[in-house]
């Protein structure tokens, strides 16, 4: 039997998934790396951990019961999109750790750039703000001379994790990265479909640091022999919102599906028209197959799953995040109770990196189950706020939300997000979409699959969740519209 390996480099862990021509995972492996915090908002990674706990997931999916490297057809990569690293092209050692993107360190360069903002917001589809990549990049060669000395030299790489781990699984042959990555950096004109020097210039940053950019599906290099035992053709690379609305085979223009990780990520598929937003949404490359460009609209949540893991850990209210659910269904409603999840500031259609979160309707009565439905309801509430928009951008209503990451396994939340949306939940068998996404992509450039009609067959609906209309909806609707211009500080 034939595989598609699938990397899934997220912001907490890394994983590898083996998929089969079903698109049923048939081995998975995952690991952990550490966060690091040296200051308030700053959230960085050791970009050599981040390759030695892949590297680890990927060899034992090989040794799983069964599984020959010689089954395996292609690779495929999706990742946390706009972290940054910066490595030495001689030796491959990063020469800094990885600014994360919930990182907001840059927010003050986000700041003197706001005369500039239409340009970047004409060229690249984004907002000016410290979640993008090239901030990133300007804060390290500015902070550091001697680094920036290097990188005008042509001594140094910059890539986001897809290049990072291309570099070290090619031992330094590729250097590269695709549309959908490139889309998130601040530096790449999504349509002219190139690395922009008017961009480069405003944030000061040499092109000889920056990958060659490639479509999402095609082979890009083989992995060096020497590290898996086999050179295997690494085909497909995606940033994982967009990998996950193509595992949802969300391929016609009006689809629209949300992840719920760390963050929620909403996009919709707008097909080859990049529409500009109204509504402070973001409007990016969604995918590169076959020569042609399908765009789309997103809108981005930073806290969605860390909310419930600051609950365990800092709270500690719940002892493991699947039992959130349970005390949030402790409990008929919120209490009167609203969470604002503004741990990081808030993201579309809001965008003010300076807002805080808060609880608010604490009373002598409030319960750990009105603090844990609360916070489901503001996961939900937050890309409710986004859904509203983006339809008001692309002129379009859809029926459906198509649902996929750790917590759409929660039942909860997803009936929550039905009632709030008044829309139709559909949570797919396979909710590793986003893995899926990117061994789709994979497996097209190397005709494990033939085309988008193959892959058809193989999504298939799990769960759907209908809107149930009942006064406790309306209620924590209107309690969130009244408290949330209360917690955004820089409006």
């Amino acid at each position: 039997m034939k595989y598609i390996l699938s990397i899934d480099a997220g912001t907490t862990s890394s994983r590898a998934i083996l998929f089969d021509k079903k698109g049923q995972a048939k081995a998975t492996a995952q690991y952990e790396f550490p966060q690091y915090f040296p200051k308030e908002s700053w959230v960085e990674h050791n970009a050599k951990e981040i390759w030695t706990t892949q590297l680890k997931a990927i060899q034992d999916v090989i040794a799983s019961e069964g599984i020959s490297i010689e089954d395996i057809s292609a690779m495929g990569i999706t990742n946390q999109r706009e972290t940054t690293v910066i490595w030495d092209r001689t030796n491959g050692e990063p020469v800094h750790n990885a600014i994360v993107w919930q990182d907001r360190r840059t927010a003050s360069i986000c700041t003197e750039l706001q005369e500039h903002s239409s340009i970047f917001l004409n060229k690249t589809g984004l907002v000016l703000d410290a979640y993008f990549s090239g901030t990133k990049i300007k804060w390290i060669l500015d902070s550091h001379p001697s680094l920036r000395k290097r990188a005008e030299a042509g001594e140094l790489a910059f890539g986001t994790i897809d290049s990072w781990l291309i570099w070290n699984l090619t031992e330094g042959k590729v250097h590269t990265t695709d549309v959908t990555n490139a889309s998130r950096t601040l530096l790449f004109n999504i349509h002219s479909l190139e690395w922009d020097g008017e961009l480069l210039n405003l944030l000061d940053i040499p092109s000889s640091l920056l990958p060659k950019v490639v479509s999402s599906s095609e082979v890009v290099g083989k992995t060096a022999a020497s590290i898996l035992g086999k050179a295997i053709p690494i085909s497909g690379i995606a940033g994982d919102q967009q990998a996950a609305l193509f595992g949802q085979l969300c391929i016609n223009p009006g689809d629209v599906k949300n992840t719920y990780g760390t963050g929620c990520f909403c996009i919709m598929n707008t097909g080859e028209k990049a529409v500009v937003s109204q509504n402070k949404m973001l409007t990016t490359i969604g995918w590169q197959l076959n020569g042609k460009v399908t765009y789309a609209l997103e809108g981005s949540v930073f806290i969605a799953g860390a909310l419930v893991q600051w609950l365990r850990d800092q709270l500690q209210i719940i002892d493991t995040a699947p039992e959130i659910e349970a005390l949030a269904n402790s409990v008929n409603d919120n209490g009167g109770i609203t969470f604002i999840p503004a741990l990081s500031g808030l993201g579309a259609p809001y965008w003010d990196p300076e807002a805080t979160g808060a609880i608010m309707g604490i009373t002598r009565g409030t319960q750990k189950g009105h603090i844990a439905r609360a916070a489901l309801e503001a996961i939900a509430m937050r890309s409710r706020d986004i859904i509203i928009e983006m339809q008001k951008d692309a002129g379009v209503s859809f029926d459906s939300l198509k649902v996929d990451g750790g917590a759409s396994n929660n039942d909860l939340l997803m009936q929550i997000q039905a009632n709030l949306l008044n829309k139709n939940v559909i949570r797919p068998y396979t909710t590793e979409t986003t893995a899926l996404g990117a061994a789709f992509f994979a497996g097209l450039a190397v005709d494990f699959w033939k085309n988008e009609e193959q892959l058809k067959a193989i999504w298939k609906e799990n769960k759907a969740f209908h809107p149930i209309k009942d006064s406790t909806t309306q209620a924590c609707i209107d309690l969130w519209e009244e408290r949330i211009p209360k917690a955004l500080k820089s409006k």
